[in-house]
């Protein structure tokens, strides 16, 4: 098998993995959102610690903790995807699946209007129609709604600022979650304590089995981000920036077909919309990436 084939395999499986994860997260009640959040920190923490030595990535750890810079960027980041984690899991387990998928669809549109913001990037015409659609259908779905979707756009929101943390710190996958993971450990560790206090930890009160699948969840974040990381070392970044799409499309699908969330006519407008503005923005990139690499050809060849 090529280098490229299994890259590709490797991020499909990666982006399926973070898909399924709607039929997942309710296997983890009656623990609530904040419990399983706890757990999935703290197994998470001790996952990726393990992974840090077996993959030698200890000099690039310690190099996060001698620079300033990064431990405030990594810093911030831990604090907003514990934010983003705590909605999803509440979302799948509270009948939202379906615009939690939303969130993943319009976060690749909402990423790009952070470049502008933060970065100073300038879109070009066809990004800006793509916004523009995006914006109308967040108009539908509130409408349809009756209430902004705001699981869907904390969620879009959350993820594209820790991806704009991630890229401003510069630090590999594995070591920059491990610092995450362990800088909110202590908190999701207190967190537990208390419950545990109070006579409602879930955690060995409903059995070995359910035990096991809350101290699964650290393995259950390790893995897909492993798939993820050796898929971007073998696959072209336009080809992973196309896999993106696969989660939202099977958490949707999950909504839609296994837990039968409703889906009215204004809804399914609003969907149709943000598609169709993903479309025009992911064709308008790739027509991009050809006319920059064709202007590098024919530069080499002069």
């Amino acid at each position: 098998m090529s280098e490229s084939r299994r890259g590709l395999l490797l991020g499909i499986a990666a982006y399926t993995m973070w898909g399924a994860f709607p039929l997942y997260w309710p296997l983890l009640e009656p623990a609530g959102a904040p419990e399983i959040l706890a757990h999935r920190v703290l197994w998470s923490c001790l996952v990726m610690g393990v992974l840090v030595v077996v993959l030698r990535r200890r000099a690039a750890f310690v190099a996060i903790l001698r620079d300033r810079r990064r431990l405030l960027l990594l810093s911030a980041a831990a604090g907003v995807i514990t934010l983003n984690w705590l909605t999803y899991i509440w979302a799948v387990n509270n009948g939202r699946v379906v615009e939690s998928s939303l969130g993943y669809f319009i976060n690749p549109l909402v990423s790009v209007l952070m470049g502008i913001v933060v970065l100073g990037e300038r879109l070009r015409r066809e990004q800006w129609v793509a916004v523009g659609v995006a914006a109308a259908a967040v108009g539908v779905l509130t409408v349809d709604y009756g209430r902004l979707p705001w699981v869907a756009l904390l969620l879009a929101c959350s993820f594209g600022t820790y991806g704009l943390l991630k890229k401003l710190a510069g630090v590999g996958a594995v070591e920059s979650l491990s610092f995450e993971t362990l800088l909110i450990a202590p908190v999701a560790a207190a967190y537990l304590a208390w419950l545990q206090s109070q006579g409602t930890l879930a955690f060995g009160a409903h059995g070995a089995g359910h035990a096991l699948l809350l101290a699964s969840t650290g393995v259950v974040t390790a893995v897909p981000l492993i798939c993820f990381g050796a898929a971007a070392t073998r696959i072209p970044l336009v080809t992973l920036g196309l896999l993106q799409y696969l989660a939202p499309v099977f958490q949707f699908a999950i909504g839609v077909l296994w837990f039968a969330e409703p889906m009215p006519l204004g809804r399914w407008l609003g969907f149709v919309l943000v598609w169709l503005a993903l479309a025009l923005f992911t064709v308008e990139a790739w027509r991009h990436r050809r006319r920059q690499l064709r202007l590098v050809a024919e530069t080499s060849a002069a």
